[in-house]
């Protein structure tokens, strides 16, 4: 599923980064980032409600180019800032963690476990 559609189904925003034509296969939800570090898939995208520089940090190390934020949490400068300089793309909704997996899977994203 391309970026642009994940945007449209979660009624997200971009924070920062740009929408391109890559292709998610699947995601993966959680807050705890040791999770996230244990999965294995390949153009994921990361679903949490962590708002803190760990969560930018787990996606570097995990090669994930996107991370969706739920529950509207507000993301701090300085996280816009290591996304950036990481080529992250960050995305915000306001909705809540089960509603936006339910939607993406609604919609054919595959879990990754």
């Amino acid at each position: 599923m391309k970026l642009d559609e994940i945007k449209k189904l979660a009624e997200a925003q971009i924070i920062c980064g740009d929408i391109d034509s890559r292709e998610i296969n699947s995601a993966f939800s959680s807050d705890l980032m040791s999770d996230v570090l244990t999965s294995e898939a390949d153009n994921a995208l990361l679903i949490t409600g962590l708002a803190n520089i760990q969560a930018i940090r787990t996606a570097e190390m995990a090669d994930i180019s996107c991370i969706l934020f739920v529950r509207g949490k507000e993301i701090p400068p300085n996280m816009i800032r290591l996304a950036e300089e990481s080529n992250i793309l960050l995305l915000q909704s306001k909705h809540t963690m089960f509603w936006v997996c339910g939607v993406l899977y609604e919609a054919g994203i595959h879990p990754v476990y």
